[in-house]
């Protein structure tokens, strides 16, 4: 797990810049909330919103970013609203809760921006809660927020756009179907069913601090869509809560809420949350923990006691997630599993064309862009096939299988960016033979989706120049596929 979260491959050092960006918007937000004069409560209101702002608007390109953070107060003011004016009225406001839960996951159906501010309606919710928002705070809270998403805009767009520089990220396809055939709607459905059960025990729990259950669950619903995903999620989320919990009796609960050093910490958790984000959830709900800690110590009500609650609150919020996805509408991880391959199959024929295209002499051909969808893609099936070589999972056959087929998509992309650095050498010419070397790859990715059942051609040995070995390499994983992906017989890749 160290490995993962420190040692785990950073290209462009993206992952660094991100964390690094993410401990200067927010400190600068909190910073201008408090030059403004605004509370703790407002600077505090204010730095989550400039970190939702940050880390969860994903948008393909610069200007759509820019188009969701503009968005962001639309979606979360008349929450903060409803929130704070709703306060005194527990029932109308579980009420409310839950529907903000299930309009945020549905909002997915459209997307990165759908996402985003589905994220952000819920957490401005959740932040009414934990700071006991009540309408006499409301004109404060509202500038805090506002303030706080302008300084964020200005260092994310203005001052360090590093995005800029790259190619743009592929989009990901917006989730098909309708009515309850739709994952979004009917994840929808069991994030509710599971934070009403979360809500109603957690009140059970703490009449305070319930919704900690409903942020676990909600959670845990985040960039899921299966079953099995769902449940590696609640248990890396209750891992990473105990692990937090346990550094912060070493760590936060001695500070005493001093200002300077939980503003280091809180520095510290903030970078930690964002660099570990894409390789280890464990490792990310640690930083998110620490930084919670940080946030009650500077409130002046942090003890273990409180460590104590928020454990409990945690395991009830991924209890109601496990039951939901378990009773309610299910979503199969071999189903999820299965598209998430096919679309990576897909992309390697299609950086394969690109790279050919380019050793051709086809300037517009661009193979690095595709392989950059493809290693985003790859990310989406370890994501969705996670469940399946888990240590805890019994199956171990198709554990196996799982494994070999992330091998062999592993091998699928370093050849395919081996290809695409040959490709770019300017000296580098086309040999006649790459044509045909892409009329076999792309004739055994048609083979491995879609249920075919096509041959896949291996060639015996590798042929000369490196734009076909590597060529070959893709041929010869893609031949070595056709095993564990059609296991069982007729099972396509149901079989995974």
């Amino acid at each position: 797990m160290l490995k993962r979260a420190f040692v785990a491959s950073d290209p462009g050092r993206l992952r660094f810049r991100f964390a690094a960006r993410a401990v200067l918007g927010i400190g600068s937000a909190v910073t201008v909330c408090g030059l403004a004069g605004h509370s703790l409560v407002g600077a505090v209101t204010g730095g989550l919103a400039a970190l939702l702002a940050l880390f969860t608007v994903t948008d393909a390109t610069v200007r759509g970013q820019a188009v969701t953070t503009a968005l962001l107060p639309v979606a979360g003011l008349p929450v903060l609203a409803a929130a704070a004016e709703l306060h005194d009225h527990p029932v109308a406001r579980d009420l409310a809760f839950l529907a903000v839960v299930g309009a945020g996951v549905y909002a997915r159906r459209w997307g990165p921006r759908g996402h985003s501010l589905g994220v952000f309606a819920f957490m401005t919710f959740f932040v009414a809660q934990f700071l006991h928002a009540t309408p006499a705070l409301l004109p404060e809270l509202y500038a805090a927020v506002l303030l706080s998403l302008l300084t964020a805009a200005a260092v994310r767009f203005g001052l360090w756009c590093y995005e800029r520089r790259l190619p743009p990220a592929p989009a990901p396809a917006v989730p098909g179907g309708s009515g309850l055939a739709r994952v979004t709607t009917r994840q929808a459905v069991q994030a509710t069913a599971g934070s009403a059960f979360a809500l109603v025990v957690g009140q059970l729990v703490s009449g305070q601090r319930w919704y900690w259950a409903v942020g676990a669950t909600w959670w845990i619903f985040v960039n899921t869509a299966s079953r099995g995903e769902t449940l590696v999620r609640g248990f890396r989320r209750i891992l990473g809560t105990v692990i937090g919990i346990a550094l912060g009796l070493l760590v936060v609960v001695p500070l005493h809420g001093a200002p300077l050093a939980t503003a280091v910490l809180v520095a510290v958790s903030v970078f930690g949350i964002f660099y570990t984000a894409a390789v280890s959830y464990t490792w990310m709900m640690l930083w998110v923990t620490l930084l919670a800690e940080s946030l009650y110590g500077l409130l002046g009500v942090l003890g273990p006691g409180l460590l104590a609650l928020r454990l409990a609150e945690t395991a009830v919020g991924a209890f109601g997630a496990v039951l939901a996805v378990l009773l309610v509408l299910p979503v199969t991880t071999h189903s999820t599993t299965d598209a998430w391959i096919q679309r990576a199959l897909r992309c390697v024929h299609v950086c394969t064309a690109e790279a050919a295209a380019r050793l051709a002499g086809h300037r517009t051909a661009d193979p690095a862009r595709r392989v950059t969808e493809l290693e985003q893609l790859l990310g989406r099936v370890r994501l969705s096939v996670a469940p399946l070589v888990h240590p805890l999972n019994p199956a171990l056959g198709r554990k196996r299988r799982a494994r070999r087929v992330l091998a062999l998509l592993d091998d699928c992309a370093r050849e395919i960016r081996g290809l695409a650095v040959v490709a770019a050498d300017p000296e580098a010419s086309h040999d006649a033979r790459l044509a045909a070397a892409c009329r076999r790859v792309e004739a055994a990715v048609e083979a491995l989706t879609e249920g075919g059942t096509g041959h896949v051609t291996h060639l015996a040995d590798p042929p000369a120049g490196p734009a076909l070995a590597h060529i070959h390499g893709v041929e010869r994983a893609l031949a070595e596929l056709a095993e564990p992906l059609r296991t069982p017989p007729r099972a396509g890749l149901a079989g995974v």
